[in-house]
C-alpha cells in the first residue's frame, strides 16, 4: 500500500496483464435458440437442460435458426458475461442441429468455430503409423 496525501492507495502493477475471463470448458447449446433472448433466458436454458447446471469459468454458446449469429454465456465465477458473435456477409458458422445435444469443444475448435471454419473435422493429433 502506498501513501498519497495521507491515505492509502492500492498500487497496482499495469505492467502484466490481467485475464478478467478464465474458461476451463465450451459448451454448444446444439440446435437453434431464440437470440433475441437475454441472459435470464438463456441461463434458464442452460440450467434446465445442462445435467449439472451453470458451472463457473464455462462458455454455453448458442446459434440462432440460420447459424448467422452466436451468444455465448459466460459464467466468471462471480458474475454472468453474455458475447455476442456476427459473421459479415452471408457467411455462417458449422452449428450441431440436433436439439438434444450438448457438445464439449476444445478452444482449438473454439477458434475454427468462430472464423466460420469446419472445426468439427479437427480432432487430436496422431502420429503417422502407415506410408
Amino acid at each position: 500500500m502506498a501513501q498519497v496525501d495521507g491515505h492509502s492507495q492500492r498500487c497496482v502493477d499495469t505492467r502484466r496483464p490481467v485475464a478478467m475471463m478464465r474458461i476451463d470448458a465450451i459448451y454448444l447449446a446444439c440446435g437453434a435458440a431464440d437470440l433475441r433472448a437475454g441472459m435470464d433466458t438463456l441461463l434458464a436454458r442452460v440450467v434446465h437442460s445442462f445435467e449439472a447446471g451453470a458451472q463457473p469459468h464455462t462458455a454455453y454458446v448458442f446459434a440462432n435458426r440460420s447459424a448467422s449469429r452466436l451468444k455465448v454465456l459466460l459464467m466468471d465465477g462471480s458474475g454472468l458475461w453474455l458475447c455476442t458473435r456476427r459473421l459479415s456477409s452471408r457467411a455462417r458458422f458449422i452449428w450441431p442441429q440436433d436439439e438434444t445435444a450438448h457438445v464439449a469443444i476444445t478452444a482449438e475448435q473454439w477458434q475454427w468455430l468462430i472464423a466460420g471454419a469446419p472445426w468439427l473435422h479437427l480432432g487430436p493429433v496422431r502420429p503417422v503409423t502407415v506410408v
